[in-house]
């Protein structure tokens, strides 16, 4: 059985490894103030291209969105969300938990509009009888595999600053999202056109990890209170910025998003020329094919997927997920008992 159901299946990359190695006896403080948390945090700032950024590393991504969305939000504040966002349908209502309500907005392609955004807030405008929204929640890559453009973004931004709120960004796949083969996006422009954003690393190479950055650093005033409170301040958090120092230090964390990316694109090929449709139009490491009940049964002799959604009684969505240690052969079987099916 080959895994296709999501990109962590493995551990780290052999560099990740090799350095976690080589630095394993060096003696270093803990809690965020080692040597290698200092480099990362450097290297991540010219990348972004904002030194005034303030930036922490996280050791998951519902860690990551639970502590910055309830350390943002006053008592009374909301969140905005697809519904197919991963705070609204992922987290077992982690921002919920807090007393945060998430207003979720139902979208064909997982993204957020200006539109959307402007009807949510005329839907809260009793005062002071409805949670008042403050975030904008959004995903790059989106649950379902769809990217924003430069121009989507830096108009959501615009939108959030009109009305006084704030955008996050959810970038447990950013990394995909950025070597998607329609992308105009940078870590630069990502800066620019959000208040928040965090790099995942759990899905694209690191053992785990996630870098949050905060673009103006009022914003991330205490956030270091927040995160020792909830038990997320890791002693060696060494272990967090070197893989990112890894990372970073030249595109490897581009080559392996990219790498992810390709090899989902060679399965969507197969199943387009074979005649099937989509749910979605991906361009990352998630696809969403509709196939025929029959040969979905067939195909889980082999492969581990997810069905995704109903369609009709004879065809179903399912979901592939290619990681940067994918294996090649394994990719071509499954196009192969596509083509042959």
């Amino acid at each position: 059985m080959y895994n296709f159901k999501n990109d962590y299946s493995e551990g780290a990359h052999p560099r990740i490894l090799d350095k976690l190695i080589e630095t394993n006896l060096i003696q270093q403080l803990g809690y965020g103030e080692d040597d290698y948390s200092k480099e990362a945090k450097s290297i991540l700032k010219k990348k972004i291209a904002n030194q005034q950024a303030v930036i922490h590393f996280l050791s998951g991504g519902t860690q990551t969105n639970l502590l910055v969305i309830s350390f943002l939000l006053r008592i009374h504040e909301a969140v905005i969300s697809a519904k197919t966002g991963h705070i609204s349908a992922n987290e077992t209502g982690a921002i919920e938990a807090t007393g945060h309500k998430v207003i979720t907005v139902e979208t064909s392609d997982g993204k957020l509009t200006p539109n959307d955004i402007t009807t949510v807030l005329k839907e809260h405008a009793l005062a002071p009888h409805v949670v008042k929204p403050r975030i904008v929640y959004i995903s790059n890559s989106t649950e379902i595999g769809t990217i924003y453009s430069l121009a989507e973004l830096e108009a959501l931004y615009v939108c959030c600053q009109q009305q006084q709120l704030l955008l996050y960004l959810d970038g447990a796949r950013l990394g995909h999202a950025l070597t998607a083969e329609n992308n105009d996006l940078t870590f630069a422009a990502i800066a620019k056109y959000t208040d928040v954003f965090y790099i995942g690393g759990t899905k694209n190479g690191a053992l785990l990890g996630e870098a949050v950055v905060f673009n103006r650093p009022e914003l991330a005033v205490d956030f270091d209170y927040a995160i020792k409170q909830k038990g997320a301040l890791l002693a060696k958090g060494r272990v967090l910025s070197i893989q990112f120092l890894t990372l970073f230090q030249d595109d490897l964390y581009l080559e392996l998003a990219l790498r992810a990316n390709s090899l989902a694109m060679r399965m969507a090929k197969a199943i387009k020329d074979k005649g099937y449709s989509f749910l979605t139009e991906s361009t990352t490491n998630q696809i969403f094919p509709v196939l025929p009940k029959s040969l979905i049964e067939a195909l889980l002799i082999n492969y581990q997927f997810y069905i995704w959604k109903d369609i009709d009684s004879d065809y179903a969505a399912v979901r592939l997920i290619t990681s940067w240690a994918t294996d090649e052969k394994q990719v071509t079987n499954f196009i192969n008992d596509i083509l042959n099916s």
